[in-house]
């Protein structure tokens, strides 16, 4: 079981090295159907925040600071109700309901990529912030809701992708602070050597990432991480519905 948890992390600081994102979205699924929604979320919280900050320095310079501080601070107030949800409903339900939310953002995302309609202002950029705090607080999967953003605002991939790590470092370490003082301080149950072997694949998925840096159009990368997000999605409403069933 832990090595398809390692497997999930390399393929997602792959992916996030080299489309910006994809890491929740890969990895969160896998990490709830195996450790539940709250554990699983919360690794998720914690390795995407430490996965951006690695990536952080190799993308700096193409960082938009004002975007990022204006989708940060909109996320920062989805964090704390998402965070309260994440640490109060139970299992079965919260599993369908991370399930559900990733299923819609994608669909949302996708959507409007088909769209020639560009938005601007304020409206946008608090909204989808908002969502996008909210979704990764209560599921780890944020990207969608700020892919949206990006979508409907034309904003160009390289300032995109950049702008995103630090904030997903923010949204990460907001939500797992979130939910470690709702929960009354519940951390995962994971060995000493579990935590080393996630660092390590995190390692591993970047170092490849910068190896296939250039090589391989973002857009694939996207392709397929949207594609394994559906196939996780819908894993965990299956087991979500499974446990109400067997209630």
């Amino acid at each position: 079981m832990f090595v398809v948890v390692l497997v999930a992390v390399v393929a997602g600081a792959l992916a996030q090295r080299l489309a910006g994102l994809g890491f929740g979205l890969l990895v969160a699924p896998v990490l709830v159907v195996l450790l539940g929604p709250f554990d699983g979320v919360m690794i998720v919280n914690l390795c995407g925040a430490v996965s951006s900050l690695l990536i952080l320095s190799r993308v700096w310079r193409h960082v938009n600071w004002r975007r990022y501080f204006g989708l940060a601070a909109s996320a920062i107030t989805g964090v704390l109700p998402g965070a309260w949800l994440a640490s109060h409903a139970p299992e079965a339900p919260l599993e369908i309901c991370i399930g559900v939310l990733l299923i819609l953002g994608l669909l949302a995302s996708q959507r409007l990529n088909r769209s020639p309609w560009q938005a601007s202002g304020p409206v946008p950029l608090v909204s989808l912030g908002f969502s996008s705090g909210l979704m990764n607080a209560a599921a780890g999967v944020g990207g969608p809701a700020i892919t949206a953003y990006a979508i409907v605002t034309r904003w160009e991939q390289k300032g995109f992708g950049a702008t995103l790590q630090p904030y997903f470092v923010t949204t990460g370490l907001s939500s797992l602070l979130s939910k470690y003082l709702f929960s009354g301080g519940h951390l995962p149950g994971l060995e000493g050597w579990q935590w080393l072997g996630i660092l390590a694949a995190m390692i591993v998925g970047i170092v490849a990432g910068d190896l296939l840096s250039g090589k391989v159009q973002p857009g694939i990368i996207r392709r397929i991480v949207v594609m394994i997000a559906y196939a996780g999605a819908v894993s965990t409403v299956a087991k979500g519905m499974l446990g109400l069933a067997m209630s």
